[in-house]
């Protein structure tokens, strides 16, 4: 089994669309992503129509959530920030009714069973889905939700920190942010997940993308221009 593996798209298409061509001439027999697929990139339904179609395993993130209470008449108290609700409201009042519905037939988690193995896909963590895990969270706490979880294999993203760890016989993997690096490295960020009988084999990849076009797109909308620096400098600047 050869996966890709995606987290945090954040409504950035020109991003995932470049991780696509990077990899037309492989061969997937699956592609997993772990949430936050909205928010903060202008190309919501582009986003959502792609992960449809091509049958990808996906979850809801702590961002979707927002949107889905909007699309829903509800409200919410954070992120309280102009900018950022700015962007929640925008993406919500955007999309399609067809966005609107695969979206909302989207779970927090997901369980999926490959041969003698368990996949268990999650946003924050199996325990919580607004949990920040990072290379250096203790042990003690990667053991914990191994503990708590049962998988075998569990990926997770929201950091946006790209890693693996295996503790005891779990493997923890976040494939990092597709759409939205803070790491100061604009060039998205996904992993490719390798299961045979023996092994577990996981790769990391940084992918150049078109900043232009979302640096366009954002002006086009006269979304804020504090989005444009952060997707140009690959840093988190709110």
């Amino acid at each position: 089994m050869k996966i890709l593996l995606l987290s945090d798209i954040h409504a950035n298409y020109p991003a995932l669309k470049a991780i696509i061509n990077y990899f037309s001439e492989e061969h997937f027999d699956a592609i997993y992503n772990c949430g936050d697929s909205l928010v903060y990139g202008p190309f919501p339904n582009e986003t959502l129509r792609w992960l449809k179609e091509n049958n990808v395993h996906s979850i809801v993130g702590n961002t979707d959530r927002k949107v889905i209470k909007l699309i829903k008449g509800k409200t919410f108290k954070k992120p309280s920030k102009e900018e950022k609700r700015i962007m929640y409201d925008w993406t919500a009042n955007q999309l399609t009714s067809s966005s609107k519905a695969y979206l909302l037939t989207l779970k927090k988690s997901k369980q999926i069973h490959l041969a003698d193995r368990t996949i268990g896909i999650f946003h924050g963590s199996p325990e919580h889905p607004n949990e920040f895990l990072f290379p250096d969270t203790s042990t003690k706490r990667f053991e914990e939700l191994a503990a708590f979880c049962q998988n075998d294999i569990i990926l997770f993203g929201h950091s946006h920190t790209a890693f693996h760890k295996k503790v005891k016989n779990t493997h923890f993997i976040n494939p990092g942010s597709v759409g939205r690096m803070f790491d100061s490295n604009p060039e998205a960020s996904c992993s490719i997940l390798t299961i045979d009988k023996a092994h577990i084999n996981i790769k990391f990849h940084r992918v150049p993308w078109q900043i232009s076009k979302t640096i366009e797109a954002l002006k086009y909308h006269k979304l804020p221009a504090i989005y444009q620096s952060m997707y140009t400098l690959g840093r988190k600047l709110n």
